[in-house]
């Protein structure tokens, strides 16, 4: 979502590279930079100038730094007043009472009803609650049918409704209904309407008279920019909105309504949809979303991802079997499919600090999550036997069959073979300490305070250290910039030395012995 204004962000700073120390002009320059981006990233008008104004002061002021470039001092004030733009301090919905009423509230089309549900599987999954769901949209055609059919998949429980009922007596009888299961949570999905209308507010107004809601959270498309921003401002008008969740964020929207809510309507973002799936929603942590828009990634969200998906037990056992070269292309699958849980392989590598530009240098070479569908695609087609023991894969009619069986080449097949033996080699490495044998990659460790994802995430390292192993679709990188060392990036062989110096002597040694040999025949 944020990648054009972290692209114009990043350029600002560049200009102040060059300069000795923070004046009037360099950072006058530098901040009108700032202002176009945020400007072209629709945030608000007087947002902006609120903001730079703010940067100016503090740039100008007495809270520069030794120690630190006017590049690095702007970025530090720029990511310190964007995550207060954001809204400060972390903020998610209020778990004292009980029942929690929960009332989502927002235009047509905004995604309420799956935001819904994963309100509902992240109250349960995280903080042990029993939700209840409640389908009030009596007016959009299918509406309840979508929620009932969310509640299944999630195995909830759902108050019956139906379109000739009442919205205000539905959301009455199911507070009972909530409390007869034994149900701590009732979340009431309203209607909404293509646009803000008087019967609309009337209705949600009832509601919440009649039920009096702990938390009425406005549900915005991020993807409508502004007009979220305006339209969240006059429900909170009418009803006093709590907080607000935004959907769609895993889009191509600029990010103007992220930037600019907090700020006109003084309600904090509570939640971010991510993705379609139901468990694609994370609470939206302002100091996180500053460091991926300055490009300073977001390791905690990655980790916390890893903890989620990833069994420690199953990590440990993986672990175990790496030190021991016991990792099999059976391992590898189940590695790869971990991995495909976290998300997109792009959105993790910009997680990473860093590796966002990396990303950006890689151009059409990026991870293409084909690669690894192909990768999977391959050692399904093997047999059991195949995959535990890839060293019988050395017949050319095994190769035929494997590669007619995932509809690829044989050389697709030898391809992954070839990746996978020196993907096992560098993980002995990694895991063991052990040094690598001859043709072996090295394996150079996490960055000192990465520490913490040893275990946790696929490939990422152990008790001794971690990188990125092998992982497909990688290959070709080889030759970037900055980019030598590191594991899985280059699927080829390590370039070939010259002779060392002992060899040398070596050599000439045997010639003369051979030219002695010769005259004494002679």
């Amino acid at each position: 979502m944020f990648d054009s204004l972290q692209d114009r962000l990043q350029g600002a700073f560049k200009k102040l590279r060059g300069q000795t120390r923070l004046d009037e002009n360099n950072v006058k320059e530098g901040l009108r930079e700032v202002r176009l981006a945020l400007l072209e990233a629709d945030v608000n008008f007087k947002v902006v100038k609120d903001f730079v104004n703010q940067v100016k002061e503090r740039a100008l002021g007495e809270d520069v730094l030794k120690g630190l470039n006017p590049a690095q001092q702007v970025v530090k004030i720029v990511n310190e007043e964007l995550t207060e733009l954001l809204g400060g301090e972390q903020e998610g919905v209020d778990l004292s009472a009980k029942p929690l009423k929960i009332m989502m509230v927002g235009l047509q089309g905004s995604g309420k009803t799956t935001s819904s549900g994963k309100i509902s599987l992240w109250l349960r999954k995280n903080h042990k609650r029993k939700p209840y769901l409640v389908p009030a949209d009596v007016y959009r055609p299918a509406a309840i049918d979508q929620l009932n059919t969310l509640a299944k998949q999630l195995d909830v429980p759902v108050y019956p409704s139906t379109t000739e009922m009442n919205p205000v007596d539905i959301c009455r009888d199911a507070e009972k209904k909530a409390a007869e299961l034994g149900c701590d949570v009732i979340l009431f999905d309203t209607a909404g309407r293509l646009h803000i209308d008087e019967l609309l507010m009337e209705e949600l107004s009832s509601i919440k008279r009649e039920c009096q809601p702990q938390e009425i959270l406005f549900v915005a498309d991020a993807m409508t920019g502004q007009d979220a921003v305006t339209v969240a401002d006059k429900f909170d008008e009418t009803l006093g909105i709590t907080g607000v969740v935004l959907t769609k964020m895993d889009g191509d929207a600029r990010g103007g309504a992220a930037l600019s809510i907090k700020s006109v309507t003084g309600k904090s973002v509570k939640f971010v949809g991510m993705g379609e799936k139901l468990s694609e929603l994370e609470l939206f942590h302002p100091d996180r979303i500053a460091s991926r828009i300055l490009g300073m990634g977001d390791m905690l969200t990655l980790i916390e991802k890893a903890q989620d998906e990833i069994d420690e037990d199953e990590a440990k056992s993986m672990a175990d079997k790496m030190a021991k070269a016991e990792f099999d292309l059976e391992d590898f699958r189940t590695q790869m499919r971990r991995i495909k849980k976290l998300g997109s392989m792009e959105g993790l590598l910009k997680m990473i600090p860093g590796m966002g530009n990396m990303m950006k240098q890689l151009g059409d070479a990026q991870l293409p999550e084909d690669e690894m569908k192909k990768s999977e695609a391959i050692i399904s087609s093997m047999t059991m036997e195949e995959r535990r023991n890839p060293d019988v894969l050395k017949k050319a009619s095994r190769k035929e069959r494997i590669a007619k069986g995932a509809g690829m080449t044989v050389a697709d097949v030898n391809a992954l073979l070839k990746n996978f033996k020196q993907m096992s080699g560098m993980m002995q490495q990694m895991m063991g300490g052990k040094k690598g044998k001859k043709g072996k990659l090295g394996m150079p460790k996490l960055p000192k305070g990465l520490g913490g994802m040893a275990g946790q995430m696929p490939g990422m390292g152990g008790s001794a250290g971690g990188g990125m192993p092998g992982l497909p679709g990688m290959e070709g990188l080889e030759g970037m910039e900055g980019m030598e060392g590191m594991p899985g990036m280059g699927g080829g062989e390590q370039p070939k030395k010259g002779p060392s110096k002992k060899s040398l002597k070596e050599r000439k040694r045997k010639k003369l012995n051979k030219k002695q040999r010769k005259k004494k025949k002679k």
